[in-house]
């Protein structure tokens, strides 16, 4: 083991900030799309692409990301995924059109999948030496991630309202140059090891992923039978389908497939795609009902969303990890996606001239209390199974599918929106007869995950290995 770092609180700071980055990149341009939509020439349906640029490109690239960062040294990747992501951030910021904006969100999303990785090796290194120090820094360093989701949400509000759209974007070249100017006084080299990148391998499954929600995307024009869809669906399903070929073929894979003997991994990642799918589609169509049917400007549409985000900062720090101990993963998982689930559902209520004490804070905090109470036991519960040497590989994994799931989730709702009337701008009613059918199917989503998580994940799951569990919460929301 490396001598102590004395400076590695400091370097702890620099690793927070990264999370809380990455994170917020999520979460900051939720309330400023409807402006990206009219100054770049979104229509509703592509609006979305925002959001599942970043996330595909971000969840899909995640296993390199991880696999790089052990090859040519954490450092080096954590450096490299800093300046991707500046170069993409002053893309989408400069962006003249919609699929500049797009390319702009990808590459952004690319350096997010290297900094992440990174960051947990990083730390590890910096506190594997003393496990109760550990513990310190993993509990600070997952207080980054909700607090980056409810900061992106109002910081988004403000920026949008008092400067422009841009700024959301503008806002990461200097925070990531500061980052670049600490990293070679704070953060400790580490030595790359020999091996190979399944290059392969990572480009099957990001094809896939992309293409899968792209046709569905698509459906609300091709419709979901024509051949048009379903040549595309069926290509997604064979990448998606030639990347477990590779994974098996090659000598050193992205995902070892043995990994997924390790039991509860497989019920735990369901568990977690079906979160995804209805927490994210939930939150995009909530920003757009806020501003697009009720009037609300960017600020006060950020506003709006901050006593939903402080919720989940609160239950996700303060209450859940006591009802994890007590309880166990499993009910914490039902009960969570249960409770999403009424919240969403009471979502689908909203009015076409609703307000929104009534239509959408009640809903809003039920549905944050639910996220809170699934969000981390799921992501323990994936991983307290594995052993110590794979738990990177298995929060890599988990982190992924929440991501997918996210992406497919939103892209399934946006078509269900879209072909109940929501792209009918400036029609307040049928604007919310589509919001109101994303929300049902985002309720539905969360329902059927309650169900399945109760029927298949076995016993009564907790965190029996403290420092993973820790970990898992690192990964944020």
């Amino acid at each position: 083991m490396n001598a102590v770092n004395p400076r590695r609180w400091q370097a702890l700071v620099v690793l927070a900030a990264a999370q809380f980055m990455v994170i917020m990149d999520t979460s900051i341009i939720g309330v400023a799309l409807p402006d990206m939509q009219r100054d770049l020439g979104f229509s509703q349906g592509d609006l979305q692409w925002v959001f599942n640029a970043y996330v595909i490109a971000f969840g899909g690239l995640l296993l390199l990301g991880g696999r790089l960062s052990d090859l040519f040294g954490a450092r080096k990747i954590f450096t490299t995924g800093w300046i991707i992501l500046i170069a993409g951030s002053i893309v989408a910021a400069a962006a003249g059109d919609a699929w500049i904006e797009i390319g702009g969100r990808a590459v952004q999303g690319v350096g997010g999948a290297l900094i992440a990785p990174a960051s947990m090796t990083l730390l590890m290194m910096l506190f594997g030496h003393n496990p109760r120090e550990l513990g310190k820094a993993m509990a600070l360093y997952g207080a980054a991630a909700p607090a980056g989701g409810t900061a992106g949400v109002f910081l988004g509000g403000v920026i949008t309202e008092y400067l422009s759209w841009p700024w959301v974007f503008i806002v990461y070249v200097p925070i990531g140059l500061a980052t670049l100017a600490a990293v070679p006084a704070l953060l400790p080299s580490v030595r790359g090891r020999r091996g190979s990148v399944d290059v392969l391998g990572a480009a099957a499954v990001t094809a896939g992923i992309a293409l899968a929600v792209y046709a569905i995307v698509r459906t609300p024009e091709q419709g979901w039978g024509s051949a048009i869809t379903l040549l595309e669906l069926g290509g997604a399903l064979a990448l998606l389908a030639l990347f477990l070929v590779i994974q098996r073929a090659v000598r050193e894979p992205l995902m070892p497939l043995g990994i997924w003997r390790t039991p509860g991994l497989a019920t735990a990642n369901l568990a977690m795609a079906l979160l995804g799918a209805a927490w994210i589609p939930m939150w995009y169509f909530l920003n757009l009902y806020l501003q697009q049917v009720l009037g609300y400007g960017a600020f006060p549409s950020g506003a709006a969303l901050l006593p939903m985000t402080i919720a989940i900062m609160i239950f996700m720090i303060g209450v859940t990890a006591r009802l994890l101990g007590r309880f166990g993963a499993k009910p914490l998982i039902v009960v969570g996606l249960v409770i999403l689930a009424l919240g969403v559902a009471g979502l689908s209520l909203v009015r076409p001239d609703g307000a929104f004490a009534s239509d959408v804070l009640p809903a809003s905090l039920v549905a944050a209390v639910g996220m809170s109470l699934a969000y981390i036991p799921a992501m323990m519960s994936a991983m307290s199974g594995v052993r110590p040497e794979e738990s990177g590989l298995a929060s890599g994994i988990v982190n992924t599918t929440y991501q997918v799931g996210s992406a497919l989730g939103l892209a399934v709702m946006t078509a269900i929106a879209t072909s109940r009337g929501a792209a009918e701008l400036g029609d307040p009613h049928m604007l919310t007869n589509g919001f109101q059918g994303a929300f049902i199917g985002a309720g539905a989503v969360a329902a059927l995950g309650a169900v399945l998580t109760l029927l298949l994940m076995r016993g009564r799951r907790s965190a029996s290995r403290p420092d993973t569990g820790t970990r898992a919460e690192s990964l944020g929301a």
